[in-house]
């Protein structure tokens, strides 16, 4: 096999992207605005799961974020409300956007082929008015991200009809992957992880949910 990555074969210039694809269908322009519509509202609000792509100086971080469905909070036609709940201290996204407020959201709903997709600026609040709001649990998220609409449009399905995203046929048993203690063990050598992480790990999920 030839190396995919070659001076022959790579694309360099935009003229030669666009050569290799045809004019974009009407609609998947047509689709796109530059805020919440009524029926774009309706599809973030059933959303119960959405992903956060940032940027940053030390580079791009893609970053899961879910909750009961509408836990995004739709304030009005240009802002999007984002409770950030407990995770693992990292804060990669966050960090990325004291620094740079550019985002995009992906939101998948459960048994929906269309996705929706946001993209606009970000920022950090933490008005305890604004973050009580968001309690759950009797917790609430430490701050909030309000992200400022610049462009939406609902993506066609075609992705997850491909991956069969959503047939419990095609679910994973998780028992034949590997666990996090066992991943962890091989990168750390032993230091970190193992049946011992395992073990702990249910319980410990239960209690910094929220």
């Amino acid at each position: 096999m030839t190396n995919p990555v070659s001076a022959a074969h790579r694309v360099t210039t935009l003229d030669a992207l666009n050569a290799l694809y045809a004019t974009p269908y009407g609609p998947s322009i047509a689709k796109e605005i530059d805020h919440i519509s009524p029926h774009y509202r309706k599809l973030i609000e059933a959303s119960p799961f959405l992903v956060l792509a940032t940027n940053g100086p030390e580079g791009l971080d893609c970053s899961p974020r879910g909750d009961p469905p509408g836990f995004v909070r739709v304030l009005d036609e240009r802002t999007l409300l984002i409770p950030d709940r407990r995770g693992n201290n990292r804060i990669d996204s966050l960090r990325n956007i004291v620094r740079d407020p550019r985002v995009a959201v992906l939101f998948l709903i459960p048994g929906v082929g269309e996705t929706m997709r946001v993209i606009g600026r970000a920022a950090i609040s933490t008005d305890p008015e604004l973050t009580a709001s968001f309690v759950m649990n009797g917790k609430a998220p430490t701050c909030v991200i309000a992200v400022e609409v610049e462009r939406a449009y609902f993506q066609c399905p075609k992705a997850i009809i491909r991956s069969k995203l959503w047939d419990p046929a095609q679910h994973v048993e998780r028992s034949s992957l590997p666990t996090s203690g066992m991943i962890l063990e091989e990168i750390t050598e032993g230091r970190i992880g193992g049946a011992a992480h395992d073990r702990a790990y249910p319980e410990r999920v239960k209690e910094t949910l929220y």
